[in-house]
């Protein structure tokens, strides 16, 4: 049981961090997907005098990928009621031209307003309406999400990395008088701390997999019956193979770190 409990304690830490490093990947892949959504959905309103060609608007803003002319005789048609074919004509003529602009990425509130002073510095644009209200709201709640998760992230590895580190000191106490013994007849460092790199290793083994499962239920049983959108329609972005290879290198590095750091901490192995 003591067997056990010594293991759990060094596993459960380090599933702690392997999961935050799972979690903020899986979070990466389908905020793209979101960013993109958003990206899509967004457009700002350009009001031209003549009419004006994308190739034109995306030589004021690199961050204009596409525009579509908004055609004058709807609006015309909507307003013009009633009114006569000649008075229609008129409005026509006197009407600016309007288009639909759309951006290449999900950018800051500061980079949008830098694309609208970009754009109205052009003699050609009369005005320019990026709709920065209800955009900045979206953003700003988006970055603020992505900072506090990163933010969990963070400390919950540096807390679980001090008990991996806590379980390390406990197994170099449990194994002092095998390494005391080897260290009397000359053995290196790293020769007298391989029972710690072996255990360690194996329960590095032993995360990766358990962390990998968990995963992989989320996937394929809970995220199917979940009613997320988000979750349902991302349900690829939720793990993948290359995934495995990332928690294993992961966790092998925490590991070594770890050994590393009790091991040179105290150079010699005390009764």
């Amino acid at each position: 049981m003591k067997f056990i409990k010594n293991h759990l304690m060094f596993i459960l830490p380090l599933m702690a961090i392997l999961l935050g490093i799972e979690f903020y990947l899986v979070f990466d892949r389908t905020t793209d997907s979101y960013e993109k959504g958003l990206k899509e959905g967004y457009s700002m309103l350009v009001v031209t005098k003549k009419p004006m060609k994308l190739e034109a608007l995306q030589s004021l803003n690199k961050h204009i990928s596409r525009s579509e002319k908004i055609e004058r005789k709807n609006i015309v048609s909507k307003i013009a009621k009633g009114v006569s074919h000649s008075s229609s004509k008129e409005i026509l003529a006197s009407l600016p031209y309007f288009y639909n602009v759309g951006l290449d990425s999900y950018l800051q509130t500061s980079v949008l307003e830098q694309i609208k002073t970009d754009l109205e510095a052009d003699p050609n644009v009369k005005k320019v309406e990026t709709f920065g209200s209800s955009y900045s709201s979206a953003y700003r709640l988006f970055s603020f999400i992505k900072f506090t998760l990163k933010l969990f992230i963070g400390f919950m590895a540096v807390v679980s990395f001090f008990l991996i580190i806590k379980q390390m000191e406990i197994w170099k106490y449990t194994h002092r008088e095998r390494m005391q013994v080897m260290e009397i007849f000359g053995a290196p460092v790293i020769l007298r701390s391989g029972i710690l790199f072996k255990v360690a290793i194996v329960d590095a083994f032993f995360a990766t997999i358990l962390t990998s499962a968990v995963f992989l239920y989320v996937k394929f049983q809970w995220a199917a019956h979940s009613g997320i959108d988000m979750m349902m329609q991302n349900k690829e972005e939720l793990f993948r193979l290359t995934d495995i290879a990332v928690l294993l290198g992961a966790a092998l590095l925490i590991v070594i770190i770890a050994v590393y750091s009790v091991v040179f901490s105290n150079r010699g192995v005390q009764e």
